[in-house]
């Protein structure tokens, strides 16, 4: 490989075991070594050893896969929770249930009680949520007037801003070019899939 400086190398072995970190799966200490070419497996461990001394990676001891990113250490640890498939922040449209994935989340939340779901259409695009984002959401039935709920309409599923008005529920974008979505007016079954927890971004 290339020479670089210690300090650059450190950088880039600690972006990769962060990578690797958050999609679930933290590298052994093998895998750092074949990653960045390194002739003996000293040579990554040193390096991710300095990488914890500096408090950038922390360690789990009697593992093969034991760096962690710090920050998970003082809360609950990281739970994989399934990517169902896409929701529609415009439009009602027919909800698609891709083939399964996982993304890593940390709550205080039971990883059984989430899913996440990617948005399309911008309905939601002045509560910050853009065409492309993931919505961390949590199931529940019911919910609080302004909180962001995934709804099922018939056999549609949407992301908007819950409200209850006179008695009726309503679903309110955050767009001005959008209508509010009014349930049961036309009969069709209508059910809470749970509140927006987290909205995730990736700008690269």
């Amino acid at each position: 490989m290339a020479y670089t400086s210690p300090g650059e190398t450190r950088k880039k072995i600690y972006d990769f075991v962060r990578d690797r970190i958050l999609g679930g799966m933290p590298p052994t200490t093998r895998e750092v070594q074949r990653a960045f070419g390194f002739r003996a497996v000293q040579s990554a461990r040193q390096h991710l050893e300095k990488l914890v001394v500096d408090g950038k990676l922390a360690k789990t001891g009697g593992r093969s896969r034991s760096y962690r990113l710090p920050e998970f250490g003082k809360a609950s640890p990281p739970q994989l929770i399934a990517m169902l498939g896409r929701v529609q922040a415009g439009e009602l449209t027919e909800a698609m249930e891709d083939p399964p994935e996982y993304i890593m989340v940390q709550t205080r939340f039971d990883g059984d009680e989430l899913f996440a779901l990617a948005v399309e259409g911008e309905s939601m695009l002045h509560a910050g949520i853009l065409p492309g984002d993931i919505v961390i959401v949590r199931r529940q039935p019911t919910a609080n007037t302004g909180d962001i709920v995934v709804a099922l309409v018939g056999d549609e599923a949407t992301v908007k801003r819950y409200r209850e008005r006179d008695g009726r529920v309503e679903l309110h974008p955050e767009n001005e070019a959008f209508s509010p979505i009014i349930p049961r007016e036309d009969g069709a079954p209508f059910s809470l899939l749970g509140k927006v927890i987290e909205v995730r971004r990736t700008v690269e």
